[in-house]
């Protein structure tokens, strides 16, 4: 099958790349032209890269064709100039479907985010939700995920935590630290994308991706702590103080630096709520067995004591 990958540059787009190859799949991905993470990817003679940008259409007509599938990817949780959660999520993903219908191409397989749903309090969520709405009502064959926190090799969460930990004695959570997740390693979400293209019980479908195990965000980084050895300090910043620095942050970054805040006040509104969600749907339709999170970050996070 040749499948139109966005995002295959990111995180968890790396991770489905590299499964669909070991699949046998070929793929068809969606770069910038001023993107310099598409030389990372593993060469392959079934892999077509085609410059190009989900925010322009006019430089969609022509990629999708010959393709059998596409899994789109692409997403943000942090602004700047024109990407902006509306843009990315919603206008990127409208485009997308529309390149797809043109082409012809009735499989379109979908990131979401656990925690997507109407009403949601965090604008982050709120386009999530539109998005998945204008890919139901595109008449595809679709399936949408919609995971929980993603981690693996090059996250930007466990290694952030255990980075801190190694030069900090203390380690900064934003609010009571008592919501819960269920985090899921990047190869279980890659391995259910890359199946969903050939599960046919899957069309039409949102499932969660989410690990088995519910933590609060203390206990993460007690994990985490654990499996690096080390021990710190919790520090617990009231939200109300982190809230002026995400609004600090969010000012100076992209004026200063043209870059994402590395903290905005979306996040913090996230960090208030649950996320958590019901793995079996895709346990039953694409043999989701999630390593557990301890045996999973320990993989990669290495003990120095």
């Amino acid at each position: 099958m040749k499948v139109f990958v966005t995002g295959a540059t990111g995180f968890v787009g790396q991770a489905i790349f590299l499964r669909l190859q070991a699949a046998g799949h070929s793929a068809r991905i969606l770069v910038r032209p001023d993107s310099p993470r598409a030389r990372a990817l593993p060469a392959d003679p079934r892999t077509e890269t085609r410059q190009g940008d989900i925010l322009d259409a006019s430089t969609l007509p022509g990629a999708l064709a010959g393709v059998d599938a596409v899994i789109h990817l692409v997403g943000i949780i942090s602004e700047v100039g024109k990407s902006t959660f509306e843009n990315v999520h919603q206008r990127g993903t409208e485009n997308m479907v529309r390149a797809a219908q043109k082409a012809g191409v009735r499989r379109f397989v979908h990131m979401s985010a656990l925690g997507t749903q109407p009403g949601a309090v965090s604008r982050y969520h709120r386009s999530k939700w539109a998005a998945e709405e204008i890919v139901r009502a595109s008449r595809l064959d679709y399936t949408i995920f919609r995971p929980s926190i993603i981690y693996g090799p090059g996250d930007g969460f466990v290694n952030l935590f255990a980075g801190i930990a190694r030069w900090s004695p203390v380690l900064p959570v934003m609010g009571s630290g008592q919501s819960r997740f269920q985090p899921i390693a990047v190869e279980d979400v890659a391995g259910c994308f890359v199946r969903a293209l050939s599960e046919g019980r899957s069309v039409g479908e949102t499932c969660d991706l989410c690990g088995t195990e519910v933590f609060t965000l203390n206990e993460i980084l007690d994990v985490i702590l654990e499996v690096t050895g080390r021990k710190r300090l919790k520090l617990h910043v009231p939200l109300w103080l982190a809230w002026i620095q995400a609004a600090l942050l969010e000012f100076a970054f992209p004026v200063l630096l043209w870059k994402a805040a590395p903290l905005n006040r979306d996040q913090l509104v996230m960090l208030r709520e649950d996320n958590i969600g019901d793995s079996q749907a895709a346990i039953e339709l694409f043999g989701l067995k999630p390593v557990l999170f301890r045996e999973g970050i320990g993989r990669y996070l290495r003990r120095e004591g």
